[in-house]
């Protein structure tokens, strides 16, 4: 940890933040072959039966997860296995292949222990990352995850086509699948939000999947619904209903968000900066009151993976807590390094040892007991 605090992450954050993210990743998925994939197993994974949990059909090693956005073209999954993850989701991946916005368009906010992000979707497309998928070697222990959005050319109201488009595409490939309506960077996405387009999105998704069950002669997959910390509270309303109707297997909550309230780091500087969505610790606390809002209102009957500023031990504990059954970090990873996971977990498993739970499952919702 302090290798990485006092060196690498000082030197990398020296490299605009997009470039040393694919060099950094670059060089670790380089190194990461052979016998350093077995002295990086060995050195992150935390491995107590209290840590694992089974969630819609899936068997997960430890509560920690990456969240979607670090690898949006499924490059590196079976490397960052290596690190502890319990599971890995991958993309956003949409449809069509696009580029993105104009770069740059990844900010740190040091100060703040913060990233602000415009990237808009970048990635390859569904076809790529199908390719790219069944040439990678199948995850060892952790599950993968597969987040879909919408396409930016594809107008908003042909999106679920775009969506199921992913979705069969991908289909042979993910342990679950998320749907991603809550970025702040594709025009338009966050309206599928709303009640009647997010019916009808996640309904003709679930027909697709039993479809697509009934043809591989499998389960349907689970589908999570990833959404952002800004909702209104009609409209969380909106999703805790909808969620159990339709249903799906899950919640992420949540996304990045729009909101700049709260920053130690100069106004003119996140002015400059410009529209983007927000994470890390500034989003720690409201990250943490939807996980819990939902957790109430679902009644413990829907899964939440809480993500959101979680940047150590005690904030993945809190969440849990909140009701979150598993969680996921990223900016975090960004900022405390690959021994994050490792971290988490021991740091769990004190928690667990000085209250005398027998499982992370009995901490999920217990601050709200």
């Amino acid at each position: 940890m302090n290798l990485w605090r006092n060196l690498i992450r000082p030197l990398a954050f020296c490299l605009p933040a997009e470039r040393a993210h694919y060099m950094s990743m670059g060089l670790f998925s380089g190194l990461s072959t052979g016998p350093v994939a077995s002295i990086l197993r060995r050195r992150y994974q935390v491995e107590d039966r209290r840590l694992s949990t089974e969630l819609f059909g899936l068997q997960f090693s430890n509560p920690v997860g990456l969240a979607a956005g670090f690898d949006k073209d499924a490059r590196w999954p079976h490397k960052l296995e290596l690190l502890g993850f319990s599971h890995v989701e991958i993309g956003t991946v949409t449809g069509k292949s696009q580029s993105g916005n104009p770069q740059p368009r990844l900010f740190r906010l040091k100060t703040d222990h913060a990233l602000i992000n415009r990237m808009g979707f970048n990635n390859s497309g569904a076809d790529a990352a199908a390719r790219r998928l069944s040439m990678t070697p199948a995850l060892h222990s952790a599950v993968l995850g597969v987040n879909i959005g919408k396409t930016k050319v594809v107008p908003v109201e042909e999106a679920t086509s775009d969506y199921l488009f992913s979705f069969e595409r991908l289909y042979a490939y993910a342990d679950y699948f998320t749907v991603n309506v809550s970025s702040p960077n594709t025009p338009g996405l966050r309206s599928l939000q709303n009640r009647e387009p997010l019916i009808e999105l996640l309904s003709s998704l679930a027909q697709k999947n039993r479809e697509l069950a009934a043809d591989h002669e499998s389960k349907p997959k689970p589908i999570l619904l990833k959404i952002a910390p800004d909702v209104t509270e009609e409209q969380l309303d909106d999703i805790v209903q909808i969620a159990q109707e339709i249903p799906v297997s899950g919640i992420i909550a949540t996304n990045t968000t729009i909101s700049r309230d709260g920053l130690n780091t100069p106004a003119a500087t996140v002015e400059t900066i410009g529209a983007g969505g927000l994470s890390g610790s500034p989003l720690t606390k409201r990250s943490r009151e939807v996980v819990a809002r939902l957790y109430s209102s679902l009644g413990g009957t829907i899964p939440i993976v809480g993500v959101g500023g979680i940047m150590s031990g005690e904030h993945a504990w809190q969440m849990i807590c909140s009701g979150a059954s598993l969680i996921q970090v990223y900016t975090g990873f960004i900022y405390a390094g690959p021994g994050i996971v490792r971290d988490i977990n021991r740091y769990l498993i004190r928690k667990l040892d000085e209250s005398g739970m027998s499982s992370i499952a009995e901490a999920v919702g217990s601050a709200a007991d």
